[in-house]
């Protein structure tokens, strides 16, 4: 078996050789001023991480999909950042989803050999009906775990657009990825816990993606998630919120014409700020592909 390279993720930390040693509040005051290395580390790859949204948009805009895919840590962060998107931004699940070594059983328990299982990687995008319209972000502190590795040349065998996410540069499954985002976190104070740093990172830039991917979408009106699924009471609070806000109408008129919309906030939005009906908000939404900022120029065009 091949020994693999050597891991920023695997090495000691100096400062941390008496952990057991330590106090309580030496431990978190430590681990406090470890985790301020993380934004820099992430703003050196910010340029890595601008192309990948870019791709991310384009793909979601043509009917693409966003496929995460990781084992242990790393797919749960995956799966963290894609059930999030639905109730945010109103997407199907299909757009953003996510794949665990294990399948969902390991959310939470370990499954012994999965992350070792390359073909599992790759049947598992089969099985997903992967296409060249699709976009695979293989996430991976050590940048090294197999199935990771089978997913990417799978999707690249494919067409679809691959990158990684790592903490460790040079890695092996940044070789596989069209875009490679590198995160140098460094040791980690408990050697070889991913879970800290690289983990924390890696949430990081999913939100990054995910999140920009979805204001260049028109997801976003302002600062606003316009595109809320007020599925339950307090979400429905937010969307009056939301309503109030981007149109400074009273919570009564907000609460009015979300009843008419059956609680979508952009049409609501739209139709207070361009004094339109429900069917006419709809059509200005459509001819400005969702963009309510577009739709109310449209209006006044």
């Amino acid at each position: 078996m091949e020994r693999e390279p050597k891991l920023q993720t695997e090495a000691h930390h100096r400062e941390t050789s008496n952990l057991d040693l330590m106090s309580v509040s030496e431990i978190i005051k430590l681990m406090n001023q470890d985790d301020f290395k993380i934004p820099l580390a992430i703003e050196k790859v910010l340029p890595k991480i601008e192309k990948t949204i870019k791709v991310v948009y384009h793909s979601l805009e043509t009917g693409g999909r966003l496929f995460y895919v990781g084992a242990g840590t790393s797919g749960r962060i995956g799966l963290l950042d894609a059930v999030e998107c639905p109730p945010t931004f109103s997407t199907s699940p299909e757009v953003v989803q996510a794949i665990l070594a294990g399948g969902i059983d390991a959310v939470v328990l370990a499954v012994e050999g999965a992350e070792d299982d390359e073909q599992w990687g790759q049947s598992s995008l089969k099985e997903h009906g992967l296409t060249e319209r699709d976009v695979v972000i293989g996430i991976a502190a050590s940048g090294s775990t197999p199935f990771v590795k089978g997913a990417l040349v799978y999707a690249r065998s494919v067409g679809a657009k691959t990158m990684s996410l790592t903490s460790n540069p040079n890695s092996i499954i940044s070789e596989c990825a069209d875009i490679a985002i590198e995160v140098d976190t460094g040791p980690e104070i408990l050697t070889g816990s991913t879970r800290l740093k690289a983990a924390s990172a890696h949430k990081m830039v999913l939100n990054m993606i995910s999140t920009a991917t979805m204001v260049q979408l028109g997801k976003v009106y302002k600062n606003l998630m316009v595109d809320v699924h007020a599925s339950n009471n307090k979400l429905k609070e937010r969307a009056k919120r939301i309503v109030c806000e981007a149109t400074e109408v009273t919570y009564e008129q907000a609460e009015q014409v979300l009843a008419k919309t059956g609680y979508e906030v952009k049409p609501a939005i739209v139709m207070l700020l361009t004094q339109s009906t429900l069917d006419e908000s709809k059509q200005l939404l459509a001819n400005s592909k969702g963009h309510v900022r577009a739709a109310i120029q449209l209006k006044n065009i």
